[in-house]
């Protein structure tokens, strides 16, 4: 995905001017095409993420086009107040990527792991938060969050993620899809485990289990017209999401219900529990730690419906 994103960048800012990239001290290598066919659109502002935020907040209240990008915990907890007061209270419309989220960097231990980034941001007023789920909708999420009259924080993956469409169709901020049919229970995945739902989707198949599978990669503001359809039709909705449970897309989902008086569904809810990941080991392992793998999924939902 951070490919993706810096293919795209370059290839859009090749025909936009405003558009500037600043990085937190990674990605030298991976932008060096975007500073050869943008030369002087391209600051490293090192390891100094919280000025970058600002930073970023000024050329956007200046007229450009800025795109912050770094590593999702650096880029989020640690530039918070930067967020919340240079950007969101200015209403500036600064784009910040934040790479690597969820499980990505599982192997670098808690100091990367970013299982609070959704529920921390989804909380200050006027930001858009998008978590596209493979390389071409990162594409598409960027056009989309450039195009956007706000600021807009993205959450990508890092690197060998499968590409599920290769044409996806453009980007609607606030709008999910459904992209398989079912009538015995609907799966809402966001971002990075799109791939899981969708192995889960197929696993409830071999066991004679129709699954509607849906994806939202828009956190904030979410789809509540393909909500409300969703939870009238199906008795069991599971929310999956690689983020900590507390206060990420299945919390949006269930506040929205609430506010809604949206009934009728069993609701079940993946992500990664109320605690740290000491144990070393690759996303996919991380993911199976935390019940994320699809056929986890598939078995815990089989289960349910068997109640």
């Amino acid at each position: 995905m951070r490919n993706a994103f810096a293919n795209e960048i370059t290839r859009l800012a090749q025909a936009d001017a405003r558009i500037h990239l600043l990085s937190g001290d990674i990605g030298n290598r991976l932008f060096n095409e975007f500073q050869a066919k943008c030369p002087g659109r391209f600051f490293n502002c090192g390891v100094a993420e919280a000025n970058m935020i600002s930073v970023g907040a000024g050329m956007a209240l200046s007229g450009l086009k800025p795109v912050a990008y770094t590593i999702t915990t650096f880029i989020t907890a640690r530039c918070f107040e930067q967020i919340k007061l240079d950007v969101c209270y200015n209403e500036a419309p600064l784009v910040i990527v934040g790479v690597g989220a969820g499980l990505s960097y599982a192997s670098l231990g808690p100091t990367h792991h970013s299982f609070e980034d959704m529920a921390i941001l989804r909380a200050l007023p006027g930001l858009t938060v998008l978590a596209p789920a493979d390389p071409p909708e990162t594409r598409t999420a960027l056009r989309a969050a450039l195009a956007h009259d706000g600021p807009v924080y993205i959450r990508i993956g890092k690197k060998g993620e499968p590409t599920l469409d290769p044409n996806p169709p453009p980007f609607e901020i606030g709008k999910g899809r459904s992209l398989r049919s079912g009538d015995h229970a609907c799966l809402i995945a966001t971002g990075l485990v799109l791939a899981e739902a969708l192995h889960a989707a197929d696993a409830l198949a071999a066991r004679g289990i129709a699954a509607e599978v849906v994806h939202m990669p828009t956190v904030k503001p979410l789809d509540a017209e393909l909500l409300s359809l969703i939870f009238g039709r199906h008795r069991l909705v599971a929310l999956i999401e690689e983020h900590a449970l507390a206060g990420g897309f299945g919390s949006a989902v269930l506040e929205w219900a609430a506010d809604a008086d949206a009934r009728g569904p069993r609701v079940l809810r993946f992500g990664m529990p109320d605690e740290f990941r000491h144990e070393s080991g690759e996303q996919e392992y991380a993911r199976g730690i935390c019940g994320l793998r699809g056929e986890q999924i598939a078995e815990r939902i089989a289960r349910a419906l068997e109640a």
